[in-house]
């Protein structure tokens, strides 16, 4: 188990956790709350060994094996998939040991290294990396596509497939769903929950945290608390025990004053002298209750828009996608025609890749459409906040720059004042206070960029909201935060999130998005988790599908290819040949009479008819065993491909390894008999060729 007695753990000056004790159990599922700057990293930096305790004693098993995602962005040519194999440590170690040996020439170490790497996994290693890749939303397509041809999103979800495939008793993860889209995500919580290690994980998703874990370990005011039950549950237990905490301090201080107003009447008399001393003593041995201290929750709201259009905005026969840099069109959305009126709540749903953020960034006016109208109402003012802050934040500049630059292009009709003063005084009030306002964005934590974009899209004074992912960086508070200021808003809200307790405490319609059409989604979360479980299915069913057409097609290809050449001849005195387009015997002595050449031709044709029926005999037997081996490929391509499928969903290490078996047994023999096959056909065709 691990264990802190006493630990005592300092950034610079900055007291994080000040010596506390806690224990985590062997297959416990914790999840690490606290508010951002709590010390919830720090204390990921301590059980990694990368920091170390200022005091106490902190121990974690030596023999554990630990899993974290990376945090840099993967910058390598390296296929996806081989990228994500490498995540296997032990299978890495292995690999280099059996180099080693072979090349000491050690017979008895390869043999080890062998049976080491068959344990360890070696014969379904790329069967296993590839199902975390597809579960975390990549395509088939792009199981052997370079790690730097993806954005940095993709690639970090590389780097979380590498933690999930690295063999681990302790698996730590820092907000491991931020660059998921729901889809995803709802597969990654289903695979957590068959994790059999220990496992740590920190995240500002409420209904993640409830899915994934059985203990909450909270820090708060450099203490760390532990609860059992999830995040629900700690919740709950912490609000009775603020509520306790409150009621006992109120009782004491009705005690102490009691106590106070007894010394004070009765210190002066000398027969009551004796009894207030002993109430001094009391009240100074008294262990003092702390009072329950309203947190300073971070709070803010939208200002009332100064006007409502409505509708806000008309999209009429449209097409939405992008311009490549060849000058290729590409489009992703076809035939839109939707409406958005002044106040609705719309989320906008949709499996990864299907065009959610290019229907956004096409509102918002970053993208323009490739066909069709967008309708702007009269007065329609955007607030954008984009999947990626940096999209709209200046890395080189601070926050009051931004603001001052803001007001500038607004102009002052927009808002109350623009002075320098009244900027400051704003970004205070989403806690950018004192020498904050002059740090450069570049430096900040993503939750401070995502307070500073909030910030800036507030003084616009926006009627119409268009959020991508405004969540991935604010912690706990703040989500909270902005759902309670989305919620009193009283423009129109356009909403992109995988935080499932946003949405559903914002969004009172949907949108679908797929398939190339953007329209209503009749339903809630559930039956929109109910249509990824199809969606996947149908993506699997069709890949299948091409994957058969495309096999039949090369083998249709194959056999008339061995079909193609003349018919089988066999060596006989006279051939025919082709003249004027009549047949007439291949022989110029036209001295025998015609008669004789028509006898001569009647018994040509019989014996090139007894010779083709001969060579049919012979050749009847490779056909049928051909007819086999193709029968038997596509049973094996079919049991390959539910292989396949098997191994995208979350199963245990032991089915796993099993179909990882089988599919190295399936493998075997296709080449087996791909070569049989070849063999036969070269038979065939060699038969069938005139030299034959």
């Amino acid at each position: 188990m691990i264990t802190l007695k006493n630990v005592t753990l300092r950034r610079s000056a900055k007291v994080l956790l000040n010596a506390v004790n806690a224990t985590i159990n062997p297959g416990e599922n914790v999840g690490l709350v606290g508010r951002n700057g709590a010390g919830k990293s720090s204390l990921f930096a301590l059980l990694n060994g990368s920091l170390h305790e200022d005091g106490g004693d902190f121990y974690i098993p030596t023999q554990w094996r630990m899993a974290q995602v990376a945090q840099n962005m993967p910058e390598t040519d390296e296929p996806a998939t081989d990228f994500v194999v490498a995540g296997d440590t032990r299978l890495a170690d292995l690999e280099a040991q059996l180099a080693q040996a072979e090349a000491a020439d050690d017979g008895m170490a390869i043999a080890h290294a062998y049976t080491d790497l068959a344990d360890a996994g070696a014969h379904d290693a790329v069967p296993r990396a590839q199902a975390l890749i597809l579960g975390l939303g990549f395509k088939v397509s792009e199981l052997d596509k370079p790690v730097n041809s993806f954005s940095g999103g993709w690639r970090m979800r590389l780097q979380l497939a590498r933690a999930l495939m690295c063999p681990s008793d302790l698996l730590l993860l820092d907000e491991p769903t931020n660059h998921l889209d729901l889809d995803a995500l709802v597969w990654l919580e289903a695979w957590l929950k068959r994790y059999e290690g220990t496992m740590i994980v920190i995240s500002h998703d409420r209904e993640f945290l409830d899915a994934v874990t059985n203990v909450t370990m909270h820090i708060d005011n450099a203490q760390l608390t532990r609860y059992g039950g999830n995040y629900s549950k700690f919740e709950e237990l912490r609000a009775q025990q603020l509520e306790l905490q409150q009621a006992s301090f109120s009782k004491q201080q009705d005690k102490i004053a009691h106590l106070q107003k007894f010394i004070a009447r009765f210190k002066a008399k000398a027969s009551k002298a004796k009894q207030a001393q002993s109430r001094v003593k009391a009240l100074e041995r008294m262990e003092k209750i702390a009072p329950v201290l309203a947190d300073a929750d971070f709070t803010f709201e939208f200002k009332e828009p100064l006007n409502l259009p409505n509708p806000m905005l008309a999209i009429t026969d449209a097409a939405f996608g992008y311009l490549g840099d060849d000058g290729v069109e590409t489009t992703i959305l076809h035939n839109v025609s939707r409406s958005v009126l002044a106040g609705q709540r719309i989320g906008i749903l949709g499996a990864n890749g299907q065009g959610k953020s290019t229907l956004v960034k096409t509102i918002a006016r970053t993208m323009a459409p490739l066909a069709g109208t967008v309708t702007e109402g009269k007065g329609l003012s955007i607030g954008y906040f984009a999947q990626q802050e940096l999209d709209v934040l200046r890395p080189h500049e601070n926050p009051l720059e931004h603001m001052v630059r803001l007001a500038r292009e607004l102009g002052p009709s927009s808002r109350e004042s623009g002075r320098e003063q009244d900027l400051r005084n704003f970004l205070g009030t989403f806690n950018f206070s004192g020498d904050m306002v002059k740090q450069t964005v570049g430096s900040m934590s993503g939750g401070e960029k995502a307070r500073l974009v909030l910030a800036m899209i507030v003084w616009q004074r926006p009627n119409l909201l268009l959020l991508d992912e405004p969540t991935n960086h604010l912690d706990l508070a703040t989500r909270e935060a902005l759902s309670m200021a989305l919620n009193e808003f009283e423009g129109t809200v356009m909403l992109v999130s995988h935080d499932r307790a946003l949405l559903r405490a914002v969004c009172d319609e949907f949108w679908m998005v797929g398939r190339g059409a953007v329209g209503p989604f009749d339903g809630d979360l559930d039956d929109y988790q109910r249509y990824l479980l199809d969606e996947a299915k149908r993506q699997r069913e069709l890949a299948k599908t091409e994957a058969a057409a495309d096999s039949a097609a090369a083998k249709a290809a194959a056999l008339a290819t061995a079909a193609a050449p003349a018919p089988v001849s066999i060596a006989v005195s006279a051939s025919v040949a082709s003249a004027g387009g009549q047949k007439v015997p291949a022989s110029t002595d036209h001295s025998a009479p015609p008669a004789r050449d028509a006898r001569d031709a009647r018994d040509q044709r019989k014996q090139d008819a007894l010779a083709r029926q001969q060579q049919a005999e012979k050749l009847r037997p490779l056909k049928r065993e051909l007819e086999k081996i193709d029968q038997r490929l596509a049973e094996l391509a079919a049991e390959r491909t539910a292989l396949e499928e098997r191994l995208t969903q979350a199963l245990p290490p032991a089915e796993i390894a099993d179909c990882g078996r089988r599919l190295k047994a399936s493998g075997d023999e296709t080449a087996a008999l791909e070569e049989r096959w070849l063999e036969l056909s070269g038979q065939l065709e060699a038969a069938a060729s005139p030299s034959a």
